[in-house]
């Protein structure tokens, strides 16, 4: 099965809600971050962990390009590596939008309409080097970053400040990277 039907069907079954249901869920104290200047986060970046779903089964080397479409929303393109970092390249592109415009912190992403998952950036480094992107539910999160590699020293805080907000460090897997891709 294709990265992009895998993608499909598992964000219609775990992320998804119906067009028209509520932006966002109770936070469950879960906070985003103040204030995201979308056009400093659009660009490439790189998955350095994340809680493993379904629709990445099999992906290495997991990159997210973001970049800003004519109609004002989001174009989401991801790409990984299947089986190793030097694996075949699979692909899927989406769409995302602000639910939040106060923040722009949360958006929804869909790669098959009528079906969007909620994006919440929950974390952001102060030039845009890091991000991580979660989920009130503590189900999901991915780690990003705008190099494949997160100097490990800032890896472990953000590991610490997940566990704080109540993740479950178990379940965080890195994701190997081509240092030079």
């Amino acid at each position: 099965m294709s990265f992009a039907r895998n993608l499909s069907l598992v964000l219609g079954f775990f992320l998804a809600s119906p067009a028209g249901a509520s932006p966002w869920p109770e936070p469950n104290g879960m906070e985003v971050v103040p204030k995201v200047d979308l056009q400093r986060y659009l660009g490439t970046w790189y998955e350095i962990a994340a809680i493993p779903q379904r629709f990445q089964k099999g992906c290495t080397a997991s990159v997210a390009e973001y970049s800003l479409r004519p109609d004002g929303d989001i174009k989401v393109l991801n790409s990984c590596r299947k089986g190793t970092v030097d694996g075949e390249l699979s692909s899927a592109e989406g769409k995302a939008w602000v639910v939040d415009p106060a923040t722009n912190a949360r958006l929804k992403v869909s790669f098959f309409w009528p079906f969007s998952g909620d994006y919440w950036i929950i974390e952001l480094g102060q030039d845009y080097e890091y991000a991580v992107v979660g989920h009130p539910n503590r189900k999901y999160l991915w780690v990003l970053s705008r190099t494949p590699v997160l100097d490990e020293t800032l890896y472990q805080g953000i590991l610490q400040r997940m566990t704080a907000l109540g993740y479950d460090l178990s379940t965080v897997v890195r994701t190997p990277q081509r240092v030079n891709p």
